[in-house]
């Protein structure tokens, strides 16, 4: 693990490279001219976090970021009060002494007099890109001259694309994020936490959740611990037995990222040295099943068109696939294209219809209903993945996803 100094350093760096690298080329793409992003301290926006260095927990009363691109010329401004903090990203435009904020952003809107003004108003149910509340939008509607106004766009597009871009700095120490995941999910799936008959599931998710204290990092959703066994999931108190497939689903968030994982630990029975063969083929089903998702997971398709192809194609094989793979990165379930939902297997989700691009890191979820003589009953497959598109290629950020767990020898 990096001390804290070298997280926020590392943290840093992504932030520069979002504002220097990211933020010119989805403006660009987006046809967004300027970009106004404004919070109330302790009200901020969901964004916020992403465009401010690691040691700014706050806005400051006010704080009005302003983004401009056209051409060859990308500005990151701050018409907020002076901020050492800020000053190492942003250019400051405001005279405190001689106008009030609000005149001061009326002022460099003028003076660079673009197309149009982007704000984080949604007009497609994007948290992300909501963040703007009514007073201030109230406020901005008040303040600015109508000319002005009516340049207001939604902020959906180019909000989503900033988000959901990963920076060469985060594509670089995202496998590192991973594998203290998935370190983590080792230490819980072993003899040493899972005792049969004795240990139960709020056991071992309660070991996971102090070893995420213990390291100095935080989860993004409590950590979830469960088995089939009978007519449906069992979990929390349930004590594990032998002959149990048990079930992880964990998420951390560390380095600003998160990770989603799921993966699979059979307890054996008296008498047994490794689990029964049918279940490993059961996991290369569901694998087979993967590789056929994220084979689909093609450039300029959108969530929707991947899921619609990806069911029918594992249907074709003769499973009983079920797909619900997210965006996954600065946000756990983040910005970007949805791949269907446990709930709603049907490729018309709206957020389903954005298109995946390059650099975009999702949750590659998904399980496959199989029939096990073991359990004799129908069994879900689980698994879950982070992955990466990049060059176009979907890969894996842990490589053991073949891997199934195996204790209680």
């Amino acid at each position: 693990m990096y001390s804290l100094v070298k997280q926020n350093e590392i943290r840093d760096r992504s932030l520069k490279e979002r504002l220097e690298i990211i933020l010119p080329q989805v403006m660009e793409e987006c046809g967004v001219e300027s970009w106004l992003v404004a919070c109330k301290e302790y009200n901020e926006d969901p964004l916020f976090d992403f465009i401010t260095p690691s040691l700014y927990p706050t806005a400051r009363r006010l704080t009005l970021l302003l983004f401009y691109h056209r051409g060859d010329v990308t500005k990151c401004l701050s018409v907020s009060r002076p901020d050492p903090a800020l000053d190492q990203y942003y250019e400051r435009d405001y005279d405190v002494k001689n106008e009030t904020q609000f005149e001061a952003l009326k002022r460099v809107l003028y003076e660079l007099d673009p197309k149009n003004i982007a704000i984080d108003v949604s007009e497609d149910s994007f948290a992300f890109t909501d963040g703007l509340t009514h007073s201030l939008y109230k406020t901005l509607k008040k303040e600015l001259p109508e000319d002005l106004t009516s340049r207001f766009i939604s902020s959906d597009d180019v909000g989503i694309r900033l988000l959901e871009t990963r920076t060469p700095t985060e594509l670089a120490y995202y496998p590192e994020v991973m594998s203290v995941a998935t370190g983590i999910i080792d230490k819980a799936f072993s003899d040493e936490v899972i005792k049969p008959g004795v240990t139960t599931c709020q056991d071992v998710m309660d070991f996971m959740e102090q070893e995420v204290n213990d390291l100095g990092i935080t989860v993004w959703f409590p950590a979830t611990i469960d088995l089939q066994r009978g007519e449906g999931m069992l979990g929390e108190e349930t004590v594990i037995e032998r002959g149990d497939l048990l079930h992880c689903d964990f998420g951390i968030f560390y380095l600003g990222l998160c990770t989603d994982t799921q993966r699979l630990c059979y307890v054996l029975k008296e008498g047994e040295s490794d689990a029964p063969k049918e279940l490993y083929d059961a996991l290369k089903k569901n694998n087979a099943f993967q590789d056929i998702v994220r084979n689909n997971m093609a450039l300029c398709l959108t969530g929707n068109e991947t899921f619609d192809k990806s069911i029918e194609e594992g249907k074709t094989l003769g499973l009983r696939p079920y797909l619900y793979s997210h965006p996954c990165g600065l946000f756990g379930h983040s910005a970007g294209p949805t791949i269907g939902l446990w709930d709603h297997q049907k490729g018309d989700i709206p957020h389903g219809n954005r298109k995946l691009y390059n650099d975009t890191s999702y949750a590659l979820e998904l399980s496959i209903l199989e029939y096990l003589e073991m359990y004799q009953k129908d069994t879900f497959i689980f698994t879950e993945e982070t992955v990466i598109l990049h060059d176009g290629k979907v890969s894996f950020l842990d490589d053991r996803r073949e891997r199934l767990t195996v204790i209680g020898g």
